[in-house]
């Protein structure tokens, strides 16, 4: 009774959260993230880490197994909140604080985690996908052939490097990721109810395992309800697919490509609204990718000044507070080393795909892509105040041109199959990453065109 009493003591303290954020709901992701940092409750990286599971956006009876999944793989004391709607946020994490402290949630343990308790403390960790998955693409080299061993939060030494070389933060920050083995959906047969995995040639004539590893859709800093299902051998990435979990579908637009669809549509937007937006949307991408990369604490001032960005502070103000960090991370020789040559996306197959944003723009690699990002955060952070309103032949958002035939995520997810294959699995998440392709807009129902019959 008192280890129960002090478990709950600690876990209602400072509750580790884990986010479970649906395609559609980035505008409520970003609420309860500032949120959780004005509260000081850490994200948690995975269930194994958690005690208060918070979905956040419209659910969807269609996720209803990868969201159970999630809730089965958290370890007792938990609770479980939907935050539907930034109105809703704060009122649904003193909910969640409160069950948690009262147990309310624990009579829903279900039979299967009761009967096989131990088997899911070993293993809650690859909870989080609709089929086994890690947590994260964040290996190196010899944590990944150990198949089972504790990986580090690291996307690979590199990632190590930039905290030891160059005075970064450890990864224990707001969104460290935490160890993990890795599984896999296999092809074989079972022994002692674990699947086995079959073998097939490499690209150098050796006999490796063949290993089906599915990524998301929930994961730290990771595209909101996207799954990549990549098949393995050795540490490289032979194939890869895509798939997006089902999302409502609302007529509320996309939250980064807001101002120019609804300039499209004829509204009048401020052209220094856009440009707050722009900077506000690399500035989150930016963050997310120096949190897969390892940097954690240049990845929470990015969130910082994102927030700031969004808050409506004079582009003066803003600007010095971007400065310093596109300075700091231009000049990070470790990030480079890190990124330069992977993903490498040349102009014209890009062009051919579709692509129209900064991917296309950077005519290369993960480096580059993050470059571009820096640039027209620089660029839009100046112009937030600027006059003037959108015009009609601006269209052109965070991740390409919004009146194109394909959204503009989609020419993103197009490219992931290539640039992966034949990639490093620890270098997967850092390529997702510096593509960062928004599944909201898969979301939006887009109003149908008024002709001069309907005015």
């Amino acid at each position: 009774m008192e280890l129960k009493s002090r478990l709950l003591r600690a876990a209602t303290a400072r509750p580790g959260v884990l986010l479970a954020v649906r395609p559609g709901a980035t505008r409520e992701r970003l609420f309860v993230e500032a949120e959780l940092v004005r509260r000081g409750w850490p994200c948690a990286a995975g269930p194994a880490s958690a005690n208060l599971l918070v979905c956040v956006g419209e659910a969807t009876t269609a996720e209803d197994d990868w969201a159970e999944r999630l809730w089965l793989g958290i370890p007792a004391p938990k609770a479980r909140v939907t935050a539907s709607a930034v109105e809703r946020a704060v009122e649904a994490l003193d909910r969640g604080r409160a069950d948690l402290l009262s147990g309310a949630h624990q009579h829903h343990v279900g039979r299967h985690e009761q009967t096989d308790g131990d088997l899911h403390r070993g293993h809650h960790e690859h909870q989080e996908s609709p089929d086994p998955a890690p947590e994260s693409g964040r290996h190196t080299h010899d944590d990944h052939n150990s198949h089972g061993s504790e990986h580090t939060n690291g996307s690979s030494a590199g990632a190590h490097q930039h905290g030891a070389h160059e005075g970064h933060a450890s990864h224990e920050g707001h969104n460290g990721h935490a160890a993990h083995g890795m599984h896999g959906d296999h092809d074989m047969g079972v022994v002692a109810g674990l699947p086995m995995a079959a073998r097939a040639d490499d690209r150098d004539g050796l006999r490796l395992d063949r290993l089906h590893v599915p990524l998301g859709p929930v994961l730290a800093d990771w595209p909101a309800g996207l799954v990549l299902r990549l098949e393995l051998q050795g540490d490289v990435v032979q194939q890869a697919a895509v798939e997006r979990i089902a999302a409502p579908i609302t007529a509320r637009p996309p939250f980064w490509n807001e101002p120019w669809l609804r300039a499209s549509a004829g509204e009048r937007v401020a052209r220094g609204d856009a440009a707050r937006r722009l900077c506000a949307a690399h500035l989150d991408s930016l963050g997310r990718f120096l949190a897969v990369a390892g940097w954690d604490d240049a990845a929470a001032e990015a969130r910082h000044v994102r927030d700031r960005a969004l808050a409506g502070v004079a582009a003066t103000e803003l600007t010095s507070s971007v400065v310093p960090l596109i300075r700091r991370i231009r000049r990070s020789r470790t990030l480079r080393w890190l990124t330069a040559g992977l993903g490498v996306l040349p102009s014209e197959h890009a062009h051919h795909l579709g692509v129209t944003g900064p991917a296309l723009v950077a005519d290369g690699d993960v480096h580059g892509r993050v470059l571009v990002w820096l640039d027209q955060i620089e660029r839009s952070a100046g112009d937030c105040d600027a006059p003037g309103t959108l015009g009609a032949a601006d269209v052109t958002g965070p991740r390409g041109r919004t009146d194109g035939a394909n959204l503009p995520s989609q020419a993103l997810l197009d490219v992931l199959p290539g640039l992966l294959e034949g990639a490093e699995f620890a270098c997967a998440r850092l390529i997702v990453a510096s593509l960062d392709p928004d599944l909201d807009e898969f979301t939006w129902a887009a109003p149908p065109v008024r002709g001069p019959a309907d005015d």
